[in-house]
This record gives structure tokens, C-alpha cells and sequence, in this order.
């Protein structure tokens, strides 16, 4: 799988995901509605995709951030 996302891309991806799910989890002290369970899903796909740098959304749309995109393997 080759990477598409660049530093920038990720470290937001990263930031934006951990702040999400850390909304979610406070959101959903009381009780839990449906905004806190959105929150938490794209809070965690942010998350993964900007650990592993690989969008799917992206290669979709022929979108690439990477400078210089690594095979792995």
C-alpha cells in the first residue's frame, strides 16, 4: 500500500482524531446520544489513517499529500 498522506496531513489527522474521541468521551459522560458515537467513529478513522498515512478517500480521488510516496514492504 503506498502512502498518500504528508507529514502535515498526518500530524493534523493525528491531533484532529485524538481531540475528537477525548470530545466524544467527555460528550458521553452522562449519556451517550448518537452525536457522541459520529464523534467517536471519525475521531478514531482520523486516527488510523493518520498513523498508518494511507487514505482510502484519497486514493479514490487520485488525491496524494505525500512528497515522495513509500512503498512498504
Amino acid at each position: 500500500m503506498t502512502k498518500n498522506e504528508g507529514s502535515v496531513d498526518r500530524i493534523v489527522r493525528v491531533v484532529l482524531g485524538v481531540v475528537l474521541i477525548v470530545v466524544a468521551y467527555v460528550i458521553g459522560q452522562g449519556q451517550c446520544s448518537t452525536w457522541c458515537w459520529i464523534l467517536g467513529i471519525v475521531g478514531l478513522i482520523a486516527l488510523i489513517t493518520g498513523i498508518i498515512g494511507w487514505c482510502g478517500l484519497y486514493a479514490v480521488l487520485g488525491i496524494n499529500t505525500c512528497k515522495v510516496p513509500k512503498k512498504e514492504g
